[in-house]
């Protein structure tokens, strides 16, 4: 990856800083599964140590060569998946058992993601009350950032209106991309499936806060493409499950 501007790495630092708080959180109220077979929780020298081991692996993730995106929202989103996997890695080079390692990384991420999509949705559910309105103009306010479509090595999508309902068909991911680059470089310790696990999970949940009705079943997405699919092809629902 290129080197950042200067006021990318006050932003990255102050990402790094989000992410350190909410891994301090999790782990704080985790029992952990080790690849011994042991069970346990860490205390805070053992979170002390897997924070400097997540700064170090994001020095050396952020070596991939891997095409940047032109758009500053886009990178940022590169940025948050270089610190999910190096804190993946971390986790498991620590002892946690892989599949431990998945749960509590997506836990990690999906608390300052949530919090992002709250903020996001916040104005919009002040001035409608109705759930397909909050849901357009959300979706259309992220594809402005930081999911910006520039088209690859950025995101690519299409984005259209019907039925109440919005759909954002995605053919190229710059997170998803990353995490195949680093794979391709020879070093993979299941850095797809920790990613799929987390970030091509949140979007479930995620339309639900957008929608802001107390309903859930907002969202749908048939093909994926963390699982080798050519496209992301997500339908944002107006109306949830029992309305």
């Amino acid at each position: 990856m290129a080197e950042e501007s200067p006021p990318e790495r006050l932003v990255y630092a102050i990402l790094g800083w989000l992410l350190a708080r909410s891994a301090g959180k999790a782990l704080n109220l985790r029992e952990l599964t080790f690849e011994d077979g042991s069970i346990g929780r860490w205390l805070r020298p053992d979170i002390r140590r897997f924070e400097r081991a997540v700064d170090l692996k994001t020095r050396e993730i952020r070596r991939v060569d891997a095409a940047r995106p032109d758009a500053f929202g886009n990178r940022l989103m590169v940025e948050m998946t270089v610190r999910t996997l190096a804190a993946y890695r971390a986790l498991i080079e620590a002892g946690v058992e892989r599949s431990c390692a998945r749960k509590l990384v997506a836990d990690i991420g999906w608390n300052i993601y949530s919090k992002m999509l709250a903020l996001y949705s916040w104005p919009f559910r002040l001035i409608t009350r109705d759930p397909a309105k909050r849901i357009s103009r959300t979706i259309k306010a992220l594809l402005w950032f930081p999911f910006n479509p520039r088209g690859a090595p950025g995101y690519a999508v299409q984005h259209w209106e019907a039925d109440g309902n919005t759909y954002t068909h995605f053919t190229h991911c710059p997170p998803q991309s990353f995490v195949r680059a680093l794979i391709a470089s020879g070093d993979d310790r299941g850095d797809l499936e920790a990613f799929r696990e987390s970030w091509c999970r949140y979007d479930w949940p995620g339309a639900d806060i957008l929608a802001g009705d107390g309903a859930r079943g907002h969202y749908e997405r048939r093909q994926t493409l963390s699982h080798g699919d050519g496209v992301c092809d997500m339908c944002w629902r107006g109306l949830g499950e029992g309305q």
